[in-house]
């Protein structure tokens, strides 16, 4: 309507406002004379108010004809609108011996948010205060129960006294105050603990810094953020929608959550480190394989969080970490929920990837991201962990992948691991659906338990492998470690299943001839050994058998097991023990038999009593899947063993190359098992050894210094154990922050042959980083391996 100085305030003691509204006066009380411009500016003016009057008619004193400013108001206040300051006012004021009241266009009173700061950078407080600075998203990522900023640009200046201003928070598709997914966050002088709530900490003119507060039992999650604003003159209300949302994770640095977990060194290990180590074979032969987590790489907390949206639990549950866990042990397999991975142990991987073929888990999270849920092909226990890993890690609750060795799947409840045997001492094959895998990789979660009895917090196991379904679904876990290990099977979720994984007795049945069977052998420390993890703060293996259960043969250990034992479905096994005076042992020298070469293994035969001995051995090695299912018998055998009192026999074993080489299945894993009877005593004698056949890694050499946005290389060096040709080969690299996944094809592998390839790749993070390959071919599986590489800043 007319112009002036941004910030200018017009007054009729300002003889620049002469003349501008109709029967203004200079301060000598004479009328100025209207120019015609002037006179063009009053009709327009008129126009206002009549729209004022429409507006807010109980502000507005009817006029007279004349519409003179001054015969009934003490000023007027023209506003520019929302994009204008708050400065760009026209004021005019009269002598006091008129009648007034004060009147203000509804427009200049007006508080509307222009704009939301979320202080998101990587740089900002924000990120740097929550430990969410390592994840590649410029949204704000923040954890619960912490103070965090963000800024808010207003149409002019907030006053306190007589404006009001709130936050709205909402998740999920159907956000509910009573579900606390719709949130509805106060403006007030004082944070308070474990209430959502808001304070101003920072005002400058037109722009204030919010300091936000959230409970420690906040649902996380992706958060809409929606500002309320209002001003009390007037009752009007004004919202503005951010366009970025905020992220809420679990917080294990604040103790009030329940995932608080106190060491800053295992807080930086079991949450922000995003590559480890997952280990495999047998007790006698471990091996290891780096895994890249990935959990902060781009685009992976929305896939986390979409992992959550696809399974049916509503965003109302997501404030408990043991629901978010039971989740997630669902979501990761796909038989029943369409979850992440499709399991596969078959040995055909067509339409897929092979599961050793992966060597983290971002291209994983990805594609079932990328193709709204379809469950990527294959995986295998591993793998499963591996992605449990990082979507646990990336919500914010300390995990690490765990393997057990020599693992137990006990399929009847009866918390032992059983054996049957036909009258001839034949496997029963049809009845022998208990097994014990070679290894078996699950997740430790941590975390309070207040729905257990106290003591009952810390590592909790978790299992993603589909096996047994848990209230109808494949999931397992969270289980205490602290109930595992003391017998408390009874204690949820899932605990007997754990419990027979690491600590269930062997027992041997033998039919009658009336088809009952009778209990003819304990094994007592056959299953549940080296349990294993990555070191905290290193590449390490460290043994956590101890977590999971007593010593073996100790009485706490036996005590453990016959309370477990009493709430599974066979009680009575351990009424009647049997004595024993001859034992039997499986032994391997160094690390064991390699591939493409004869197998070589000693059995040991000991006589412990003051009597000789007699007994006839039947061995019989089959090939085995990891999982403890056993594929074809490639050999069998008969010993005869004469043993004087006290004596000790060492009897070699040997399983050639040429009754293997074409039966091998994934992890080149045999089981040997012996059994037997001493003629004196009928004392039965029964032993399973499984073993597997190393296989060689893969060398990786850095070439050169690495520095960020410069190209460097890395020369990749296999090879060939087996003496025949190594079909179609790929070898698969990544790095996070040097390269995304990518397969180079080697074709053809001579026998003995070597093969070294030269990777080519740009490093965009600088620190120490890993390069990780593994070798994909049907003849040949788990070849794999690492190099650290450290890449400088560009100078």
């Amino acid at each position: 309507m007319f112009s002036r100085m941004p910030g200018e305030r017009l007054s009729i003691r300002d003889n620049s406002a002469v003349g501008r509204f109709h029967g203004v006066s200079g301060s000598n009380g004479q009328a100025i004379p209207e120019t015609q411009s002037e006179s063009k500016m009053k009709k327009e003016e008129s126009g206002c108010r009549r729209w004022f009057r429409r507006a807010c008619p109980c502000c507005f004193r009817r006029q007279n004809s004349s519409n003179d400013v001054t015969s009934d108001s003490e000023g007027v206040a023209v506003g520019g609108g929302e994009n204008e300051g708050p400065t760009s006012s026209v004021s005019a004021e009269v002598p006091q011996t008129q009648s007034s009241s004060p009147h203000l266009f509804s427009s200049e009173l007006t508080l509307a948010v222009r704009s939301v700061n979320l202080l998101s950078r990587k740089s900002d407080r924000n990120k740097k205060e929550h430990h969410t600075d390592q994840y590649h998203s410029d949204q704000l990522i923040v954890r619960r129960g912490q103070t965090f900023q963000i800024e808010l640009d207003l149409s002019r200046t907030f006053n306190p006294n007589t404006d009001k201003l709130h936050l709205e928070l909402k998740t999920g598709p159907l956000p509910q105050v009573s579900k606390k997914t719709h949130i509805i966050i106060p403006l007030v002088d004082e944070l308070e603990d474990e209430r959502w709530e808001a304070k101003i900490v920072e005002q400058n003119i037109n722009r204030v810094k919010l300091s936000v507060n959230s409970p420690v039992t906040a649902v996380i999650g992706k958060y809409k953020l929606t500002i309320t604003t209002q001003c009390l003159k007037t009752g009007e209300t004004t919202t503005h929608d951010s366009d970025k949302d905020i992220y809420m994770l679990f917080n294990p640095w604040c103790e009030d959550d329940t995932v608080y977990m106190e060491s800053e060194k295992e807080l930086k290990e079991y949450v922000l480190n995003d590559t480890g180590r997952i280990y495999y074979g047998t007790e006698k032969q471990i091996g290891a394989r780096t895994w890249n987590f990935g959990q902060f790489d781009e685009g992976i907390l929305e896939a986390c969080l979409f992992v959550l949206d696809n399974s049916e639990v509503p965003p109302s549950g997501r404030g408990d970490p043991v629901n978010v866990v039971r989740v997630i042990s669902a979501m990761i397999n796909s038989p029943d929920d369409r979850g992440v991975l499709e399991g596969n142990w078959s040995g055909n991987y067509a339409g897929g990837t092979s599961p050793t073929a992966w060597s983290g888990s971002v291209e994983i999270l990805r594609q079932y991201h990328r193709e709204g849920g379809t469950p990527v092909k294959y995986g295998q226990c591993w793998v499963f962990s591996g992605v449990t890993t990082t979507v646990l890690r990336c919500l914010g609750i300390p995990t690490r992948s765990v393997t057990n060795f020599q693992s137990a799947h006990d399929t009847d409840v009866s918390l032992t691991t059983d054996v049957y045997f036909d009258e001839n001492m034949e496997p029963i094959h049809h009845l022998n659906s208990d097994s014990v895998w070679n290894f078996h990789v699950w997740n430790d979660c941590w975390m309070a338990r207040p729905d257990l009895p106290p003591g009952m917090g810390g590592w909790q196991a978790v299992d993603s492998t589909p096996q047994e379904t848990s209230h109808g679904t494949f999931r397992c876990g969270p289980a205490s470690l602290a109930a595992i290990r003391s017998g408390q099977v009874y204690l949820k979720f899932d605990t007997p299943f754990v419990f027979a994984e690491v600590n269930s007795d062997k027992i041997y049945w033998q039919r009658n001839p009336d088809s009952t069977f009778s209990q003819i052998h304990s094994e007592k420390k056959a299953v549940g050994h080296c349990i294993s993890t990555k070191a905290v703060g290193s590449d390490e293996r460290v043994d956590i058998t101890h977590l999971y259960k007593y010593p073996e043969d100790s009485e706490e250990e036996r005590i453990a097991v016959e309370t477990a034992c009493r709430y599974g479905s066979k009680p009575e096994v351990y009424s009647s023990p049997i004595a024993e005076d001859v034992r039997v042992e499986v032994m391997m020298e160094g690390e064991g038999p390699r591939m493409g070469g004869d197998a070589q293994l000693k059995i040991v035969v000991k006589n412990t009593s003051s009597q000789p001995r007699r007994t006839t051995l039947h061995s019989q090695v089959a090939v085995m899947y990891y999982t403890g299912v056993l594929k074809d018998t490639v050999k069998k055998d008969t010993l005869n063993v004469e043993l004087k009192p006290q004596e000790e026999k060492t009897i070699d074993w040997v399983l050639p190359y040429t009754q293997y080489q074409n039966q091998l299945v994934d992890q080149a894993a045999l089981m040997l098992t012996l059994s037997g009877r001493v003629s004196e005593t009928q004392q039965v004698l029964a032993s399973q050894t499984s073993f597997r056949l190393r296989t060689p890694d893969l060398e990786i050499e850095p070439i050169g210094e690495a520095y960020v946005g410069k190209e460097t290389s890395a020369k990749i060096t296999f090879t060939n154990p087996l003496p025949c040709v190594l079909r179609n080969v790929v070898i698969r690299v990544e790095g996070l922050g040097l390269r995304d996944l990518h397969p180079i094809r080697v074709g053809d592998v001579s026998k003995h042959a070597n093969v070294t390839v030269t990777e080519h790749f740009i490093p965009t993070i600088a620190g120490k980083r890993k390069l990780v390959a593994s070798l994909e071919c049907k003849q040949l599986s788990q070849v794999h391996g690492v190099a650290d590489i450290d890449v400088y800043e560009s100078q």
